[in-house]
C-alpha cells in the first residue's frame, strides 16, 4: 500500500512497537481487519510497520490488550500536509495569490498577431477585428469561440476568402487568405515589335506576328522585328506581336573605384541589460549606469514564460551591445580595379533585364588620380531588345 495514491490521500504514519507482543499484535490486527505494511524489525527485536491514520486510531485497543505501546517515527500524506501549511499562513495566502493572479493574467488576450500576405490594408483590417472585439487586453471567456469569430471576421471583409483565428495561450492568431480574382489583362491593340537600342540580333522566335529581321542582322533603335502585319497585299491582317528577340548590345562605361574601403569590426567591449517584459512593455532591470558605446550592434533575445501550451504575457528580455568600430583598409591598384568592375557589371545586368549575359568586356581607358582608379570600359551584352510599338492605321503597309 506504501506509495499508492489511496494512502497518500488518506494520509499515513510509520509506527515502531516499543514493548508488547508483536505476534499477538498481528494476529489481532488481521482479525480486526487493519491493514499493516512493510512490517519489519530493528535489530534490538522492535517491529516497525506503516498503518493508514484512520487504521491506527483504531489500532489503540488492540495496543491495550497487547499491553504495547507505540511511538510514530514519521507522518506522510495530504492531511500533515495540508496541517503544516495551516501553520504557515503567510505563505499559503501568497501561493494562493500567485494561483489565482496566474489564472487571472492567463484569462486575458494580450497579444493579437496578424499573418498571411493580404493585399487588404492591415489598417482595414484590424477596424474590422476591433468590431468584433478581437482586440488586446480583452477578458477570453467573453469572447465567442474561434469558428464564429471567423466567420463574423469574415462578413466584414468582403475581399477575403478565407479568415482563420487560432488561440495560442494568451494570444489570437488571424490569418488572412485573399479572395483571387481572375487578373483582367488591358484589352491589347495590333502592334509591332520594334528594337529598343542598337544591336546585333543573336535569336529571333516569333510568336504571333511575322519576323522581319534574322540572326546576324544590325539593327538600329526603333526597326522593326516582329511585324503586326500578316498576309500580303491584298489580303492582310493586323495583329498583336509577340515573340522573344536577343541581341547583342554594347555599354560603354565609366567607372570611378576608390583604393580605399571602410570596415566595421568588433573591439570586444560587450555591455548587457536585462528587462522583465509585460505584454508589449519591458522594464529594464540591470544595465543602467553602462557608458554608452559609439558605435554598436545589438542583440536581443526575448524569453516568454511558458505554462505547457500557454504562452503568459510576461517574461524576460537581454540585449547584448557589441562595440565596433569601423576602419579604413587601403585597396591595391588591382583590387580597386576588381572591386569596381564587379558592382558595374551587377548594376549593367540589373538594367539590361533578367535573360542579359555579358558576352565580353574590355577596358578601353584606365589611370589612377586622388586615390581613385578610373576605368572606362566597353562591355557586350547578349539581351531582349524588342518593345512593343502601336500600329498607326495606314492605307499602305510602308509604315512597318
Amino acid at each position: 500500500m506504501k506509495g499508492t495514491w489511496v494512502s497518500t490521500l488518506r494520509g499515513f504514519v510509520w509506527v515502531k512497537l516499543l514493548r508488547g507482543d508483536s505476534e499477538k499484535l498481528l494476529n489481532e490486527a488481521t482479525a480486526a481487519g487493519i491493514t499493516l505494511w512493510n512490517i519489519a524489525f530493528t535489530p534490538q527485536g522492535e517491529m516497525t510497520f506503516g498503518v493508514s491514520i484512520p487504521d491506527f486510531f483504531n489500532l489503540r485497543p488492540l495496543l491495550k490488550r497487547c499491553g504495547g505501546r507505540t511511538q510514530i517515527i514519521s507522518r506522510h500524506g495530504l492531511p500533515f500536509r495540508m496541517a503544516r501549511l495551516a501553520r504557515r499562513k503567510v505563505f499559503a495566502i501568497g501561493m494562493l495569490g500567485f494561483v489565482v493572479a496566474l489564472f487571472i493574467l492567463s484569462s486575458f488576450i494580450w497579444n493579437v498577431r496578424l499573418e498571411g500576405d493580404s493585399l487588404i490594408p492591415e489598417e482595414k483590417i484590424r477596424q474590422a477585428m476591433a468590431a468584433e472585439g478581437i482586440v488586446p487586453f480583452r477578458w477570453s471567456y467573453r469572447l465567442p469561440d474561434t469558428a464564429t469569430l471567423a466567420q463574423r471576421l469574415t462578413k466584414q471583409l468582403p475581399e477575403a476568402a478565407w479568415v482563420g483565428i487560432e488561440k495560442q495561450g494568451t494570444s489570437l492568431v488571424v490569418t488572412i487568405v485573399d479572395s483571387t480574382k481572375p487578373e483582367q489583362k488591358p484589352l491589347e491593340s495590333p502592334s509591332h515589335l520594334v528594337a529598343k537600342t542598337d544591336a546585333v540580333i543573336t535569336r529571333i522566335v516569333a510568336e504571333n506576328g511575322r519576323p522581319k529581321v534574322e540572326r546576324n542582322d544590325r539593327v538600329r533603335k526603333g526597326d522593326v522585328l516582329i511585324s503586326g502585319l500578316i498576309g500580303d497585299e491584298k489580303n492582310n491582317k493586323s495583329v498583336v506581336s509577340k515573340g522573344t528577340v536577343m541581341g547583342l548590345v554594347w555599354h560603354e562605361i565609366q567607372i570611378t573605384s576608390p583604393m580605399t574601403k571602410k570596415i566595421k569590426s568588433y573591439t570586444g567591449g560587450t555591455q548587457q541589460r536585462s528587462y522583465l517584459v509585460i505584454g508589449n512593455r519591458a522594464l529594464q532591470l540591470s544595465g543602467y549606469r553602462e557608458e554608452p558605446f559609439a558605435d554598436s550592434q545589438i542583440r536581443t533575445t526575448v524569453k516568454r514564460t511558458q505554462l505547457r501550451n500557454w504562452v503568459l504575457p510576461f517574461g524576460t528580455m537581454k540585449e547584448l551591445e557589441l562595440e565596433t568600430i569601423e576602419s579604413v583598409q587601403r585597396l591595391t591598384e588591382e583590387q580597386a580595379k576588381q572591386a569596381g568592375l564587379l558592382a558595374a557589371r551587377t548594376q549593367l545586368l540589373e538594367k539590361s533585364g533578367k535573360e542579359a549575359v555579358i558576352k565580353a568586356e574590355n577596358i578601353l581607358h584606365e589611370q589612377t588620380e586622388n586615390g581613385k582608379v578610373v576605368l572606362t570600359v566597353l562591355f557586350e551584352v547578349e539581351q531582349s531588345i524588342a518593345i512593343p510599338r502601336p500600329m498607326v492605321p495606314t492605307s499602305s503597309s510602308k509604315g512597318e
